[in-house]
């Protein structure tokens, strides 16, 4: 019976596990199902009881085996689509409750296995905005220490193995966080401060510091171990630099806590820290550890202000470093090798002053008055006179370095109790060779530190020895005299009290605090007014008027506040924002058939979704085949969406939506916009939305600058630069003129017009050639250098690809514009209007011989071959040929059939009734078809002219002009002749249908484009064309 009872509660945790992966229908649900785990371990917070269903009994959730799967579960599949309901809702505390439970359940075993599992869960899946937040919760709720106590939990009899995450895999997810979230966040600026690089390692360092505080206790090596290992990965990062860092954001152990370790070695209960840090530093991996943290240790001693001041608190202060260093390091003794080998390798490897060399001294002697470390004192002498009389050293090492070396051996030979070194030392033939090269040096400063030794040897062996030429302003005389003062007496036997020199050496002998002088008071300038009471001045005089009976206007505060009143929004359903595609889709796109209800409510609904869509889709783009799923139906009713309420924002936010559909699921999204568009069923504006969304789309796909629409919220970085330049929005919005507002809601012709201008000046460096004047005016100018070249941007890119390589992709593979140009935007644009036109030409031919009052028109207000939207037609065809230009298929197909479609438009009548005005009806009913004028409208031959050059400019850059020239002659000759014709006639003075003013420039220009490109291509093909005649 156990055992049955046993597998349905495993089989109620999967379930749940199953259900998370799975949508959710509700946020009730969601609730009650993320309630009912914690319940189980005690984590659920009280205002959550109602959700709890008691499926899972106490006990029966076990953390190591449920809580790993049930976290990814959060991660990947419920926190991308209800994380904004449930920060809305207020519960997202139950989320945070799997990563880091609250301080009320922070004694909890069960919380701290959470948090302990959560680190790997979160770091082992793609970090995401809510990951990074719920990792710094997690680094401020459960750090380092805390992780130890779970891992390594003091005098527990419960083996550690039985944790499936080891001590050292705990270490690589904690010291690995600042690296993952500066990947994820890459150049944007909203880091957590907590998770920043510097930060983060001066709060491990303060948390490491205090789990070698509360492990003083502890007996077990296993304690020392683990810590050792933290340590060593620490030193690896760089924690414990070489020098003080001199920024902020450079974390530095020993910066960070070497005050908190002073004051515990100066308290009760110093002796056992003292020898957690020894065993500790004993205990670590390798030598170049030790080194690294021997190196940092003394770049962060206290400074001596004077290296050899002689007096007795500077001596105090070199007395208390050095017993730090005895306490942390232990005493030098010749049992410890390794401290030995490692410090000798520090101390006299780098270079130090005179200062750090007195608290070395003190270090070796023991640092107490009474007890000296005759064996200490051994081991630095025999070290320091190795080195000091090392010819090489004589020869090549710098002033600095002597000095050092020679004030080192020094005060070491000072600091040696009775019978003194000095007798068998002044034997030395060792020593004796050495002060001899000392003498020949050709450098008197270093001569002097030979002869110095000399005499201060030869004085303690009780022998008289003297060089003269002591006195003197030289820097090298003044220093000998310093040193030898300095080593009258020993810095250990100073009887100034340490409490002088026990504050922490940042700290600044604060002044004496200066009484406050008593300040004069300030005079007052007095203005008389003349006893008329007149001031010609009546601009700041009010107007008497009676007071107002009518009570103060609300404040928009309290206005908000009367709005969320409850009581005056009774009757009133909340519509719940979409967490899916599905109910977005059901909330634009309604499936129920007839739907009879209330129009606030179906308002509401519309306004709500318009303003999730955009955001809601964009979300989506990476998370499996949601998107893929419910594109087409979303296409469809953003399409057709109609503003029946006159909801605000409502083009801005339809459009918004749709271009982030192509821009996301461009295989789905453009083929169905296609073929809408190509649908009798939609208004002007709708099919302007459609053109939008495809060029706007494949512009970010292309990943080309996208002008931004009106009415959308910017980006803090797209803020203007100059704000007093304009008007606050209000008044802006007021007093835009007709032409903005047109150019602000037709993004296509503004995106064209700088495609078309730029098309055209790529041609001006080839035709410069062609005019003498500019040739000798470029030769005249003075060029720069062409041995100078900018990397910047390269080195920029590589650079970044690298990173992208070595932290590998966290996201599914972008789609880009020129994998999905040709077979789901371009081609199936092109070939759809074809078939379009074939069938609107044939329903006109059968309804030709009937009235012209019974005659189908396929050119009319709205339809699709009126001159309106032919003219937005090919402006966005040109869009999409200028975005698509590195296509594979863009030499073969798209530009020749982009080329043929121009020409088409630009020269064949489409339409019967196409060109004409309403007055010809009669004149066409009694003449015939035949005889009636048809002409085009100057945008359509201007958009149709622009795409041409947009098609030339493109062959050109790409091949020279070699296939369009050579393989479709016949197109690229007819184009030429046809925009002749066209600017012929216009410089003849015929008037073009809707021409005039900018439109008539424009379209000029685009004429005169197409014959310097078509003349640019032939020139240079001409000898390799075939006869097509």
């Amino acid at each position: 019976m156990s055992t049955e009872y046993h597998d349905a509660t495993l089989a109620q945790i999967r379930e749940v596990i199953s259900r998370l992966q799975s949508p959710i229908s509700d946020l009730q649900t969601l609730l009650s199902l993320l309630a009912t785990p914690l319940a189980s371990i005690g984590l659920l917070p009280p205002r959550f009881r109602n959700y709890e269903d008691s499926s899972i009994p106490p006990g029966a959730f076990n953390i190591p085996r449920h809580a790993p799967p049930l976290q990814r579960a959060l991660l990947e599949h419920v926190l991308p689509t209800w994380e904004r309901v449930l920060v809305q809702e207020n519960a997202y505390t139950l989320i945070e409750q799997y990563f880091c439970p609250d301080a009320m359940s922070f004694a909890s075993p069960s919380a701290r296995q959470i948090a302990l599992y959560a680190y790997s869960t979160i770091l082992s899946t793609p970090l995401q905005d809510y990951s990074v937040h719920l990792l710094a919760k997690l680094v401020k709720g459960y750090p380092i220490d805390v992780l130890h106590s779970i891992l390594l939990p003091h005098s527990s009899q419960v083996p550690s193995g039985r944790h499936s995450i080891s001590w050292e895999d705990c270490v690589r997810n904690v010291v690995a966080v600042p690296a993952k979230v500066a990947n994820y966040m890459g150049e944007r600026r909203d880091i957590p401060p907590m998770l920043e690089h510097g930060p983060y390692y001066t709060d491990v360092s303060i948390r490491m510091e205090h789990l070698i505080f509360v492990s003083r206790t502890e007996r077990s090596q296993e304690t020392i171990t683990s810590i050792a290992y933290l340590l060593s990965k620490l030193v690896n990062l760089g924690v414990f630099p070489t020098a003080v860092p001199a920024l902020p954001t450079q974390p530095s152990f020993f910066q960070t806590a070497l005050p908190t370790i002073r004051t515990r070695l100066s308290s009760d209960g110093s002796l056992e820290y003292a020898a957690t840090w020894t065993k500790l530093l004993a205990s670590l991996p390798s030598s170049s550890n030790l080194r690294s943290i021997l190196t940092s240790l003394f770049s962060h001693l206290a400074p001596i202000p004077s290296a050899l001041d002689a007096s007795p608190h500077t001596r105090a202060l070199c007395a208390r470093e050095g017993l730090l260093l005895q306490n942390l390091l232990g005493s030098l003794l010749k049992t410890n090798s390794e401290l030995i080998d490692s410090f000798s390798a520090v101390a006299l490897g780098r270079n130090w002053d005179e200062g750090h060399a007195r608290i070395f001294v003190c270090w070796a002697a023991g640092a107490h008055k009474r007890a000296r470390n005759r064996e200490g004192l051994e081991i630095l002498l025999k070290m320091v006179i190795d080195l000091w009389t090392d010819a090489d050293h004589i020869r090549h090492s710098l002033l600095s370095q002597h000095k050092f070396l020679t004030a080192l051996l020094l005060i070491t030979l000072r600091h040696f109790p009775e019978p003194s070194p000095a007798h068998e030392l002044a034997l030395s033939p060792q020593l004796v060779q050495s002060i001899s090269t000392y003498i020949s040096h050709l450098d008197p400063s270093v001569r002097r530190c030979g002869m110095l030794v000399a005499e201060e040897v030869a004085r303690a062996a009780g022998k008289t020895l003297d060089f003269g030429d002591w006195e003197g302003e030289d820097d090298s005389k003044a220093w000998c005299r310093q040193l030898r003062e300095l080593t009258k007496t020993c810095d250990v036997d100073v009887d100034e009290p340490l409490d002088e020199v026990n504050a922490s050496p940042d700290e600044k002998v604060q002044p004496a605090p200066v009484e406050p002088t008593p300040q004069p008071p300030k005079s007052t300038v007095t203005l008389e007014v003349p006893p008329s009471g007149y001031d010609s001045d009546d601009s700041l005089t009010g107007y008497a008027s009676p007071p107002s009976s009518r009570s103060a206007s609300p404040t928009p505060s309290e206005l908000e506040e009367i709005e969320r009143d409850p009581t005056l929004r009774v009757g009133v359903k909340k519509v719940p924002r979409p967490v899916y595609l599905a109910q977005l889709g059901e909330m634009i796109r309604p499936t129920g058939g007839l739907q009879r209800g209330d129009e606030q409510l179906t308002a509401t609904k519309i306004e709500v979704a318009l303003e999730v869509a955009e955001e809601l889709i964009r979300r989506k783009s990476g998370y499996g085949t949601e998107l893929e799923e419910n594109a087409v139906n979303l296409v469809h009713g953003l399409i057709g969406l109609q503003d029946n309420y006159d909801l605000e924002g409502f083009d801005q936010k339809r459009q918004a939506a749709l271009n982030a559909l192509v821009a996301c699921c461009p295989r789905k999204a453009a083929p169905s916009i296609i073929e809408e568009f190509f649908r009798n069923q939609y208004s002007t504006d709708q099919r302007f939305v459609m053109l939008n969304a495809l060029a706007l789309g494949a512009r970010e796909l292309a990943s080309l600058p996208v002008p931004e629409l009106p009415g959308r919220q910017a980006l803090p970085t797209g803020k203007v630069a100059f704000p007093s330049k304009r008007l606050p929005p209000a008044q802006h919005k007021k007093y835009l003129t007709i032409g903005d507002q047109m150019r602000t809601h037709d993004p296509v012709g503004l995106l064209l017009e700088g495609i078309s201008q730029q098309a055209i000046d790529n041609g001006k460096e080839a035709t410069a050639d062609k005019v003498p004047e500019l040739v000798r005016e470029r030769n005249l100018r003075v060029r720069p250098s062409s041995k100078i070249t900018e990397v910047a941007s390269s080195a920029s890119s590589a650079r970044t690809a690298l990173m992208q390589q070595l932290v590998g992709t966290q996201h599914p593979k972008r789609t880009t514009f020129t994998e999905v140009a040709a077979e789901f935007f371009i081609c199936p644009f092109i070939n759809s209007f074809w078939l379009f036109l074939r069938d609107e030409q044939t329903r006109e031919a059968r309804t030709a011989h009937l009235p012209a009052l019974h005659q189908y028109r396929g050119a009319g207000t709205g339809l699709v071959l009126s001159a309106l939207i032919l003219g937005r037609f090919l402006e966005t065809l040109a869009v999409l040929v200028h975005a698509a230009r590195n296509a594979r298929e863009w030499l073969a197909v798209i530009a020749p059939d982009a080329l043929e479609l121009a020409i088409t438009l630009g020269t064949r009548p489409l339409s019967r009734g196409e060109g004409k005005d309403d007055t010809d009806v009669d004149t066409e009913d009694k003449a015939g078809a035949g005889e009636s004028k048809q002409s085009k409208e100057a945008a359509l031959l201007t958009a149709a002219l622009e795409l041409a050059v947009i098609v030339l400019d493109g062959c050109l850059d790409l091949d020279g002009g070699r296939s369009l020239g050579l393989e479709h002659t016949a197109l690229l000759l007819g184009t030429g002749e046809w925009a002749g014709k066209v600017f012929e006639a216009l410089e003849n003075g015929a008037k073009v249908l809707g021409g005039g003013g900018a439109q008539e420039v424009r379209l000029r220009r685009a004429a005169a484009g197409v014959i310097l490109k078509v003349d640019e291509l032939t020139s240079k093909w001409r000898r390799s064309m075939v006869d097509v005649q």
